[in-house]
């Protein structure tokens, strides 16, 4: 696969259209290292110029923040800083919420000014510039219902890219009664995701999942790489594995005709 650094674009005088920021999950997580090569495979198709940190990408400082250690996040920031500075970067895209609500959001105030965009809105805009084509392919006819992310959704107001991608391959998007502005959370985000269960009768996953289920959907899809662990696992408990499949949006595009 292409996957260009930006060492070695600015080895070359070139600068990128788009810094593709990986993220924690993308880059180490096997499940979502697929998400990654979905999403890339289908930047190369749309001929976009991107590059990537590569080593020099350090975690965003999101769950070092949302567990409190505000020392801890201010500095693996001021790192990430001074990297993407020093490249000279405008405009960063990442397939994950959490990333993208962090440098979007946080990271102005630590001197990291950038356009951030998450991977639905990019594709959304290739679409639109008509640089990639979406067909149903082998998910025409198929049920599919949408997970809201909590930081792309009420965090951002991002609802409509996923769901418009969504319904360019001529499936049924059915929404869960909780959706939108009124979504549940999968109960990974705030540095859930790496921490015991506390008690109780029923993990917020598979509460997240019996909403899913309830629509009787072929296909759940995510936007975030913490939700799609998350509701993976819920599918795997509520024993729907062979009915139900769970897919980032980036995957349903990449792997509909197969790029």
């Amino acid at each position: 696969m292409k996957v260009p650094t930006m060492a070695e674009m600015m080895a070359q005088g070139i600068q990128p259209e788009v810094l593709f920021w990986v993220g924690c999950a993308g880059s180490f997580d096997d499940r979502a290292k697929k998400i990654t090569k979905a999403f890339v495979k289908i930047l190369n198709k749309a001929d976009v110029k991107f590059a990537v940190l590569g080593t020099e990408e350090s975690c965003s400082g999101d769950p070092a923040k949302r567990a409190g250690n505000e020392f801890l996040f201010q500095m693996q920031a001021m790192t990430n800083i001074e990297v993407l500075n020093a490249y000279e970067v405008k405009k960063i895209v990442t397939a994950c919420p959490h990333c993208f609500n962090t440098l979007k959001n946080e990271y102005p105030e630590l001197g990291g000014v950038y356009e951030v965009v998450h991977h639905t809105e990019l594709l959304k805009s290739l679409l639109d510039e008509g640089r990639i084509t979406i067909e149903g392919g082998k998910f025409k006819g198929k049920k599919i219902t949408f997970h809201d992310p909590c930081y792309l959704g009420r965090a951002n107001d991002i609802y409509e890219a996923p769901r418009e991608l969504i319904q360019k391959l001529d499936i049924e998007l059915v929404e869960m009664k909780r959706c939108k502005t009124n979504g549940l959370c999968c109960g990974a985000g705030g540095a859930q995701m790496f921490k015991d269960a506390e008690k109780g009768d029923k993990e917020i996953n598979v509460e997240r999942t019996e909403d899913a289920i309830e629509v009787n959907p072929d296909i759940i899809a995510t936007g975030c790489p913490f939700c799609n662990t998350m509701m993976t696992d819920g599918v795997k408990i509520t024993n729907k594995e062979k009915e139900i499949e769970v897919l980032d949006i980036a995957e349903l595009i990449a792997n509909a005709d197969d790029l």
